[in-house]
Order: structure tokens, then C-alpha cells, then sequence
């Protein structure tokens, strides 16, 4: 399995991956509704507000994750992981693992201090998300599922608590994928 840094050039690829992997999950118009993001998601986003990771097998992108910008009230610099996809026969062997441990170093290395997700706390305490409340850090919209905002710090010490809104991108900002 080979590791690296999202292309453009690979976006329908991409596109077409979260498309059938959250259709197998979740049903053919879920599928469709999480392709969209991606695709508003890499047409909409700043370059210098994403980063993203594939995870590719015999040329064949089999994973891929996207982080984008989480803006917080004192400038921390701050990035949210969402959405994941890895490919549904590729599921459970550990592909999503090290493509997210993979991305974290990334980030490490480009100076973000904090990582957030929305998401399974059972699968995300795995690759070093913890619970957050928001009395801590506020989530940018309402979550419907509060137990699934996690964050960690990507510089060792500990989350203190931010006061203020926070903003995710346009793609992101919209309540229903909260």
C-alpha cells in the first residue's frame, strides 16, 4: 500500500470512491449526497485549507481522506478530518488507520496544533481522537450526535478550552452533514 498526497489530477477517482463506498454503507442517494461534498469540497476549498491523503494499491486508490480548515476563535491553527473513505473490500485492514496516522504526521509537519473529526468515537480513539465537549471548543454547527465531536493535539499538550465560535469551510457548512 502506497501513501501519499492528494492530486486534483485524481478527483473524479476520489469522487467516485466516496460515492460507492458510502452507497455500499448507507444507500445509493447517501452515496451520492457524500460524493457531492467531496466534489464541492475539492472545487470550493482554498488549496491552503485542505490537505488530502490517498492510500493507493497496485496504482488503485483505495482510500482517501480530506482535512479542511476549522477556523477557531483565537486563531489556533486547526484542521477538521471529514469525510473518510476507504474502499469496502479494503475495509478492516487497517487502510484508514495509517492513512489518518499518515495525514496527522502531515499536518504535525506543516505546524496544525489541533485536529477534529465528527464521527464513530469508537473507531476515531484508534488514531488519538479523544471526546470534546463544547463547553470546550464549539462544533462550527449543531451536532445531532454530540458523543462524535473528538479532537486531539498535534503538538503534545493538552486542548484548553476556546472561547468563540468556530467556522468550517463553505463545503462543510451546511447542518445537514452535522
Amino acid at each position: 500500500m502506497k501513501l501519499s498526497t492528494f492530486h486534483p489530477d485524481s478527483s473524479e477517482e476520489v469522487i467516485d470512491l466516496y460515492t460507492q463506498v458510502f452507497g455500499d454503507a448507507e444507500g445509493e442517494s447517501e452515496g451520492k449526497v457524500i460524493g457531492h461534498l467531496v466534489s464541492e469540497i475539492l472545487t470550493t476549498t482554498k488549496p491552503e485549507d485542505l490537505f488530502g491523503f490517498v492510500a493507493a494499491i497496485d496504482h488503485q486508490i483505495v482510500g482517501c481522506i480530506l482535512f479542511s480548515k476549522l477556523t477557531l476563535a483565537n486563531n489556533t491553527e486547526a484542521f477538521i478530518l471529514s469525510p473518510v473513505a476507504v474502499d469496502t473490500s479494503h475495509q478492516g485492514q487497517g487502510v484508514g488507520q495509517a492513512l489518518i496516522n499518515f495525514g496527522l504526521e502531515a499536518l504535525k509537519d506543516k505546524g496544525v496544533e489541533l485536529a477534529f473529526t465528527y464521527g464513530d468515537p469508537s473507531y476515531y480513539v484508534k488514531v488519538g481522537f479523544k471526546p470534546i465537549s463544547e463547553s470546550c471548543i464549539k462544533a462550527p454547527l449543531i451536532l445531532t450526535y454530540p458523543e462524535g465531536w473528538l479532537a486531539q493535539s498535534l503538538t503534545g499538550s493538552e486542548i484548553e478550552a476556546i472561547e468563540g465560535e468556530s467556522f468550517c469551510v463553505d463545503a462543510l457548512n451546511e447542518q445537514s452533514y452535522w
